[in-house]
């Protein structure tokens, strides 16, 4: 999934998973957001695709009621003029290191370039030594790459400016976002820094050159416990790469003797060996790192890790159809209120997606589990839903057998879900009587079978976060 749609159906997530009460996104909203999703990219479509487009009409409508929204989702992506800001600045950084030594004096030992190779060597010892010891296992960021994390990101802003009902969404979208992005955002660290460092490089050598026309530069050393021997040795070790390409030869060991302090030479030929070591050392090699970087978050940037297994994805999903889900009820030896009927209703449109049309066939008698209506089965692939009365003592012989019917009939072109119903039984003994439990298990003794997990739900007075959850749970049993 790329990055701006899980950016965005991230954040329809969190809004719908932490507005439990429905007070900034009702279910209405949610079935149209499903609805409309589904018309326009088609029954057909790719998961990935309807999620895109579902999020990004829900986005659209909830802008137009808090402005602040939109505002701060965007906040969260990506600065690219933060890796523009770091790379120009490490390049004017290089060019701003004007002493290279005093009164115009290159002190061979100690420039900004011995400095500069030292540095990135170990940084290139440090990157072999950590791919071989975590090969093939994710690594938390260095301290560098979560500085420029957070220089790219606005998780501050949400969480300073964001406030009312959305506060605890965008809490909750910034810490999964943060989570969903950590590989990409981390990649693309990687490659800003890459190029920061070759930047910086190419600055230092801009320098020396500039400011070479401009004045005369005499290279020189000087040290209290180094010979001549040892400093001709160091230096054609650190200058090796760039004598190897320019064709240069290092100075030898009575060139390097002669130009010991206060003596000096013009510093011409040591200033062509650094810039070419500079090259093949660091900005070379830095680039490359910078394009592997570089193809590595593209790659990310185009596969986000969004799990559309979760059960919040799955229930959506559920909703992926032109036109609502069809869902048959039929009961078995009670005839439903009213209220059951629409709590059932309330509860099946959260379960799957909104889009939801529920048709209630007639009640089967007691006994006559054998004489099932026609109906049964849904135009649509949807559920049909099995609805039982716990106020009755379930039997194997009766409740059993018309579950056993049901799945027969409905066949494995829809999920079954067997919805035991607590209206009468809570109106009879209460909330906390110790029967409830009992009668429970017995029921699910009864009913419990391949792919059927019963759902005990309060229809006429039901709590629909909680009854959502047991419905939902009883669903995945059954497309399992």
């Amino acid at each position: 999934m790329n990055e701006s749609a899980a950016l965005d159906i991230i954040a329809v997530r969190a809004i719908e998973a932490t507005d439990r009460e429905r007070a900034v996104w009702s279910d209405a909203d949610r079935a149209w957001a499903s609805r409309a999703a589904a018309e326009v990219v088609g029954a057909a479509a790719p998961p990935e695709l309807f999620l895109a487009r579902r999020a990004k009409l829900a986005l659209e409508r909830l802008g137009e009621r808090d402005k602040a929204l939109p505002r701060a989702i965007r906040s969260l992506r990506w600065r690219p003029w933060a890796g523009y800001a770091i790379v120009a600045g490490a390049l004017i950084l290089g060019v701003a290191v004007d002493r290279v030594g005093d009164a115009q004096r290159i002190n061979v030992l100690a420039p900004p370039v011995l400095v500069l190779l030292l540095w990135n060597l170990a940084v290139y010892a440090a990157i072999m030594v950590g791919y071989i010891v975590r090969y093939g296992e994710a690594r938390a960021a260095g301290a560098l790459r979560n500085i420029v994390v957070r220089l790219g990101s606005g998780a501050r802003w949400i969480r300073a400016r964001m406030g009312g009902p959305l506060a605890s969404a965008m809490a909750a979208f910034t810490a999964d976002w943060s989570r969903v992005a950590a590989s990409l955002y981390s990649a693309r660290a990687a490659r800003i820094l890459h190029l920061a460092a070759a930047a910086l490089a190419l600055g230092v050598i801009a320098g020396l050159y500039l400011r070479g026309i401009a004045f005369e530069y005499r290279a020189t050393w000087e040290s209290t416990f180094l010979d001549a021997s040892t400093v001709r040795t160091l230096l054609a070790v650190a200058l090796a790469p760039g004598a190897i390409i320019s064709g240069m030869s290092v100075p030898d060991l009575a060139q390097v003797a002669a130009i010991r302090a206060p003596a000096s030479e013009n510093a011409a030929r040591w200033l062509h060996l650094m810039t070419a070591t500079l090259l093949l050392v660091v900005v070379l090699p830095r680039l490359a790192l910078a394009l592997f970087a570089w193809f590595l978050e593209r790659h990310r940037a185009t596969h986000l890790p969004v799990a559309v297994q979760e059960p919040y994805f799955q229930r959506l999903l559920r909703g992926l159809h032109a036109g609502p889900v069809r869902v048959h009820a039929v009961p078995y030896s009670y005839e439903p209120s009213p209220a059951a009927i629409a709590g059932l209703e309330a509860i099946l449109a959260r379960v799957l997606g909104g889009n939801v049309s529920l048709t209630t066939g007639p009640g089967v008698a007691y006994g006559d589990e054998d004489e099932l209506p026609p109906d049964i089965g849904p135009a649509t692939p949807g559920p049909v839903v099995a609805l039982f009365n716990l106020a009755a003592t379930p039997e194997r012989e009766a409740h059993g057998a018309f579950i056993a019917a049901v799945a027969a009939r409905a066949g494995g072109a829809h999920p079954l879900l067997a919805v035991v119903d607590e209206t009468a039984f809570r109106a009879r003994w209460g909330d906390g009587d110790a029967r409830l439990d009992d009668r429970r298990t017995a029921w699910r003794d009864v009913l419990t079978g391949p792919r059927i997990v019963p759902a005990f739900v309060h229809l006429a007075g039901a709590d629909l976060p909680g009854a959502e959850a047991a419905v939902d749970a009883a669903l995945a049993a059954a497309e399992t």
